[in-house]
């Protein structure tokens, strides 16, 4: 069933997870108040940038909306008396700096939409809340089994996807939420093999994937629709958050939260390792795994939202694992996901930034060798283990599942293949982005080198020996003229045997 229009030819599939970064260029005074003209960057090239200009209001609105997720952010306090000064209007623009800094720095305000919308409004005006409605409404008129209990507004992070909780009225006891996502820019399968590979997750059975009941989707997005847990996400348990609360409010800054004991390490670390595995074996790929993205439900861990892989939106940790050129596989991308899940379940918290070499005391000195094999800045420079390998570790080959047999997900043939080709195209892409990285930090301590204040001095002294040296052979040269015109015989200038001699300047004169 297609129940969207066609997107428009050429549409751009924006990944939402490039960084943006900010620079308040200027300000200019009007009559009554000041505005920051504001330089925003995609990523890491200088072309792919804009202005946009802003009032302090414009920022004290900005903080307002962001005041939910209980972090202080810096913004500069209001002045009512004397705002238009110059010296005020320049340790303001620095204030405003800093707050900008601070959030587009933070790995969850920064993908906020609040934030996207007030540095790229071309790109995020769109209501897809909206959007999300009018589909869910279509979807609704032509199965009326269904029946919409609350839009659960703002539980993830990604902007593109818009959660409700409904019920099939033929079992008003049970509870489901049904998601509506845009495709990203990694949907890489053909509109056919995507409908194939999204009707083999739907009511796939296995112990570690959590279950798909329906899906559907157009040539630009998908609805999907899966069973309710009031228990949460592992992330939920971490944090001893309520599921239906809204993200920023319930991850940005929690009070509560606390790391697992290490029987609950082991044994949902093995339980992820195995669902990875086989996924992996089967031919898919997930590249999604983080702590929101793991339901538990009586010490079972299933995987949640295997079909991202196919549907080509990125994942929330592309801007850590863009940065290493190591991590340039679909596997790779999983074990350094479940380095951070390992962090995340043995500290209470994520790692603040990857690599990390130095591990608060834990008592668990099993979960820091396996959390350096990944993590650390040698395995971030030399590979990732595999899972495989991760399952072997001592930490994890002793954990006893109820499930001990073989897990295998069957593909048809040439599903497989087009697995395997899109696969191809995905890593293609992150490693394409990893060079482009490479290359610009390179520039950029190029520049940093060129600039800093001891080069700068080193290049000093080089110009005054170039300078003196040069000025000892003009001398040098005016004691070898002044020698040669005080001699005998006709005089001519001095040549040397590698250069050809100069023209004679003499006019001849006419016959």
């Amino acid at each position: 069933m297609s129940y969207r229009e066609q997107p428009a030819p050429g549409r751009l599939l924006l990944d939402d997870t490039v960084l943006l970064t900010a620079v308040i260029e200027a300000s200019q005074n009007l009559q009554s108040h000041t505005e920051y003209i504001i330089k925003v960057q995609r990523g890491v090239s200088s072309d792919n940038s804009w202005q946009v200009i802003r009032r302090y209001s414009d920022f004290d609105v900005l903080n307002s909306s962001l005041m939910v997720c209980g972090i202080s952010l810096p913004l500069p306090p209001k002045k009512l008396i004397g705002n238009m000064d110059r010296e005020f209007i320049a340790e303001r623009q620095r204030g405003l700096q800093t707050y900008l800094d601070s959030i587009t720095q933070h790995p969850l305000l920064s993908t906020s939409l609040v934030v996207k919308k007030f540095l790229d409004p071309n790109n995020y005006s769109a209501n897809y809340t909206e959007i999300a409605l009018q589909q869910v409404s279509m979807f609704f008129r032509s199965d009326l089994k269904w029946e919409v209990l609350e839009p659960l507004r703002d539980i993830g992070w990604r902007i593109r996807k818009k959660y409700f909780l409904i019920k099939n009225k033929e079992q008003p006891k049970e509870s489901y939420v049904l998601s509506w996502v845009d495709l990203g820019p990694d949907k890489f399968l053909s509109d056919k093999d995507l409908q194939s590979a999204m009707k083999l997750l739907t009511g796939l059975s296995t112990p570690y994937l959590c279950p798909l009941l329906f899906s559907s989707t157009s040539e630009s997005s998908a609805l999907l629709i899966r069973p309710f847990s009031e228990s949460g996400s592992l992330r939920d348990h971490i944090c001893k958050v309520k599921p239906r609360e809204m993200y920023l409010k319930k991850y940005c800054n929690p009070k509560k939260s606390q790391g697992l004991e290490l029987q609950h390490i082991k044994l949902y670390g093995r339980q992820i390792l195995e669902g990875l595995k086989m996924l992996h074996d089967s031919g898919l790929f997930f590249g999604h795994l983080h702590t929101s993205n793991i339901i538990v439900d009586d010490d079972l861990c299933r995987l949640l939202d295997v079909e991202n892989g196919v549907l080509g939106v990125p994942s929330v940790l592309r801007p850590a694992f863009t940065q290493f050129r190591k991590i340039n596989t679909t596997e790779s991308i999983d074990v350094f996901c479940f380095g951070h899940i390992l962090y995340e379940m043995a500290y209470g918290r994520p790692p603040e930034g990857v690599p990390v070499d130095q591990y608060p005391s834990v008592p668990y000195t099993a979960v820091v060798s396996v959390l350096q094999s990944i993590l650390s800045t040698e395995a971030c420079k030399s590979g990732m283990p595999t899972v495989s390998e991760l399952i072997k570790t001592p930490l994890f080959s002793d954990v006893q599942l109820q499930c001990s047999e073989k897990l295998q997900i069957k593909l048809p043939s040439r599903l497989k293949e087009a697995l395997k080709t899109a696969k191809e195209s995905l890593e293609k892409r992150l490693q394409e982005e990893q060079r482009l990285l490479h290359q610009h930090r390179r520039l950029t301590r190029a520049q940093s080198h060129h600039c800093s204040e001891e080069e700068r001095k080193k290049r000093k002294i080089m110009a005054r020996k170039k300078s003196r040296q040069t000025a000892c052979e003009n001398e040098e040269d005016v004691s070898v003229r002044n020698n040669n015109n005080s001699g005998s015989g006709a005089s001519s200038p001095p040549t040397c045997p590698s250069s050809p001699t100069p023209p004679s300047t003499t006019e001849h004169a006419p016959f």
